[in-house]
């Protein structure tokens, strides 16, 4: 559509030079968080364990039964510790679905699963891991479970849970059939904001959650003044560096830098101009919304196509 030659956009730019080209707003949420995922190799390194991790459980419908019996086991066990209250809605069967390439809200329902169930997952891999039967697997399963304990995992988890948490609300505004644009507008810049304040107040009560999560879980916490050791990674190719530098400034300030970036690049001040004045010209509601002086700012937008009388 965006081609050069024969691009939709540069047809009709030849036609009418003075209009504009406003992309899908789900789908240029979407390019942010790809581009983000593709471009920070911790990212990269993370997913392809959650793709592993999903091909050794849901390889099979035992496997399947072996996850589902054993949160249901554990749903139990805290019932009858008052851990956990009954009710409609409470407790709902949790599974690990493979998420879509082309819906990233489904990577958000992933993540809140693995977290919600990772001790129950732990222990599913290392059942596999010991039975005999499963011989043919256990490189990957024991490769799984030392990557599934190790911080980077748990690291890496939470960052996506919470910035992914963040893009969620707005994903699912986006992708509604009956979409109020102006409330799109809104959030685009409520997650921007969101997304500025976590780079700036938010780090220690980040790395507070992930530590106390580890430290529940049995999942050894690195010093941030010690060197980082890569988890499966050749320490070749990452530089000579302290936990802090890693997981601080090239992870966690990196990856949300990068997403402002492209939240910017993607989400222009032009576009997002254009759209909140174009719903001055919304006919619903016997055009409610419609605002004289947003027409007139509308206007400016195409001097040579629009003449004032």
């Amino acid at each position: 559509m965006k081609g050069d030659i024969k691009g939709l956009k540069t047809l009709i730019m030849q036609e009418s030079p003075s209009a504009y080209y406003v992309h899908c707003f789900a789908h240029q949420l979407q390019l942010v968080l790809v581009a983000v995922a593709k471009e920070n190799t911790d990212c990269v390194w993370f997913l392809e364990q959650v793709s592993l991790l999903l091909n050794i459980v849901g390889v099979s419908c035992k496997r399947h039964g072996m996850l589902r019996s054993a949160k249901l086991e554990s749903i139990m066990k805290a019932l009858e510790c008052g851990e956990l209250k009954t009710g409609s809605g409470l407790n709902q069967e949790m599974g690990l679905a493979r998420p879509g390439e082309t819906r990233w809200g489904s990577h958000y329902r992933t993540v809140c699963n693995i977290i919600s169930m990772y001790p129950i997952i732990r222990d599913v891999l290392i059942t596999l891991g010991e039975d005999t039967t499963h011989k043919a697997d256990w490189i990957k399963i024991h490769f799984m479970v030392g990557a599934f304990e190790s911080f980077d995992f748990v690291f890496s988890l939470h960052l996506m849970f919470v910035i992914l948490g963040y893009t969620n609300e707005l994903s699912e505004c986006l992708q509604r059939r009956e979409q109020d644009i102006i409330h799109a507008i809104q959030l685009v810049g409520v997650t921007k904001n969101r997304m500025q304040h976590l780079r700036s107040e938010g780090w220690n009560q980040f790395l507070q959650n992930v530590t106390l999560f580890c430290n529940k879980l049995g999942v050894e916490v690195p010093t941030m003044e010690g060197n980082y050791v890569p988890f499966g990674r050749s320490r070749r190719f990452v530089q000579n560096q302290t936990n802090d530098d890693h997981f601080r400034r090239e992870v966690y300030i990196g990856v949300i830098d990068k997403i402002s970036q492209e939240l910017d690049s993607r989400f222009d001040d032009v576009n997002m101009e254009l759209i909140s004045y174009m719903s001055a010209l919304n006919p619903s509601n016997s055009f409610a919304s419609f605002d004289a002086q947003k027409v007139r700012r509308l206007a400016e937008f195409y001097p040579k196509d629009i003449f004032w009388l």
